[in-house]
C-alpha cells in the first residue's frame, strides 16, 4: 500500500522504489503508458530518453535453471553464449515469463532488480556503468526510475560483464 507522504501526487510505492528510499538512493520516477510488447523502445520514446540509456532487466537462468539477473542496454540484446562463458555457466538461457514472475516476485514489463523476491546474481553490462544516469523499472509496468548506474553495483553486487549484441 502507498503511504501518503503530504507531497501530493505520486507514484505508489512497490519493492524496489522501497528498498533504493531505505538506502536513501537519489532516484527520479517517470511514468509512462505502458504498452504489451512495447520494449525499451516504446518506453524511451514515451519518455524522451535515448534507448541506450533505458536498460532492461533480465531474468535468465543457468543449465542448472538457476537463477539469475542481466541488466542490459534497451538497444541491445544479450548474448548467452558470452555470458554463460563469463560467469562460468554451461548454458544460459530467458526464463519463461511465468518463471521469471515467480522468482522475481514482480511482472514480466515490470521487473525491476531491486527488491525482487528472491535473493539472485546480478550481472551487469559493463559499458552501463559508464553512463552518467540510467533508467531502468521501477518495480511495475508503466514505470521507470532515473539512478545512477553504480548503486547496481552498491546495492544489488552487480558485477560487470560483457555480453551485448546490437539489436
Amino acid at each position: 500500500m502507498a503511504k501518503k507522504d503530504g507531497k501530493g501526487m505520486h507514484v505508489s510505492e512497490t519493492p524496489a522504489t522501497q528498498l533504493l528510499k531505505s538506502h536513501q538512493v537519489e532516484f527520479t520516477e517517470h511514468p509512462y503508458d505502458y504498452v504489451e510488447h512495447g520494449g525499451t523502445a516504446h518506453s524511451a520514446a514515451s519518455l524522451g530518453l535515448p534507448e541506450h540509456t533505458v536498460v532492461k532487466t533480465l531474468v535468465m537462468q543457468d543449465q542448472d535453471a538457476k537463477p539469475l539477473i542481466v541488466l542490459m542496454h534497451g538497444d541491445c540484446k544479450v548474448s548467452t553464449k558470452n555470458l554463460a562463458r563469463q560467469i562460468g555457466a554451461k548454458s544460459v538461457e530467458p526464463c519463461k515469463p511465468e518463471v521469471a514472475n515467480r522468482h522475481s516476485g514482480y511482472l514480466v514489463g515490470g521487473t525491476s532488480p531491486f527488491g525482487t523476491r528472491k535473493t539472485m546474481p546480478v550481472y551487469i553490462e559493463a559499458s552501463v556503468l559508464e553512463l552518467p544516469r540510467i533508467a531502468i523499472n521501477g518495480g511495475r509496468r508503466g514505470f521507470l526510475v532515473q539512478i545512477d548506474p553504480q548503486v547496481c553495483v552498491q546495492l544489488l553486487g552487480a558485477t560487470p560483464v560483457h555480453c551485448a549484441l546490437a539489436e
